[in-house]
């Protein structure tokens, strides 16, 4: 079982390897700003570095991430998940689950919706029977489906990575705001955090171009 802080930053690890990977496995800088992303995060939060980087540690040493170690050459330290080594589990399963932790309890047509983007979601039977095996596997299973609360017209179902999850008025397996207590501010302090880490991210997919581009010159030269 793993603390929702944890698996907030596992999941944007399965998340951008799946969909962005020109630019995985991820920097530092490119993690906190995964972390603190304002779309597809459910909720939104602004953690700084020292927050992320203790749960890489924590990570690490669960044997769920690995660090590559820069090349010569290199400039930054990147991380990069071993959830499908540890778990098991196919590319389809970890895109659902990455989904869940990232927005929460879903149904499956938002699970579906939300999934076309991770490239190598080609599983048997879809997302009902990436669902489905979740839920049956003869260890534990890793979701559950919740009932219906009032209103909703469509079941939901939920991840089980950090626990049992209620089904009320709060969003269940929800994140906290931030590791460590709340951070001082309101929404418009941590808008610029999530704002300084997507440019610092930023500058270090510059600083790779401008690596590549130099080895590319000396090359030719």
């Amino acid at each position: 079982m793993l603390t929702p802080e944890e698996l907030r930053v596992l999941a944007v690890l399965l998340e951008k390897e799946a969909t962005t990977p020109d630019q995985y496995p991820l920097t530092m800088s490119a993690l906190v700003a995964g972390v603190n992303q304002t779309s597809n995060r459910t909720p939104v939060v602004a953690w700084t570095p020292a927050q992320v980087d203790e749960q890489v540690r924590a990570l690490r040493a669960r044997k769920l991430l690995r660090v590559v170690h820069a090349s010569s050459g290199g400039r930054a330290e990147r991380f990069r998940h071993v959830a499908h080594e540890v778990w098991g589990l196919t590319a389809g399963e970890l895109a659902v689950l990455a989904v869940l932790v990232l927005r929460g309890p879903q149904t499956v047509n938002e699970l579906t919706t939300r999934t076309e983007r991770y490239h190598g979601l080609d599983d048997l039977g879809g997302v009902e029977g990436v669902l489905h095996r979740l839920r049956n596997r003869y260890a534990e299973p890793y979701v559950t489906r919740l009932e219906r609360a009032p209103g909703q017209r469509e079941e939901r179902w939920a991840h089980l990575l950090a626990g049992e999850v209620l089904n009320g008025p709060e969003l269940p397996g929800a994140v906290a705001p931030a590791v460590g207590g709340p951070r001082s501010g309101g929404a418009g302090g941590e808008r610029i955090v999530a704002l300084e880490a997507e440019v610092a991210a930023l500058r270090d997919e510059l600083a790779g171009l401008r690596d590549e581009f130099a080895r590319f010159r000396s090359e030719l030269a």
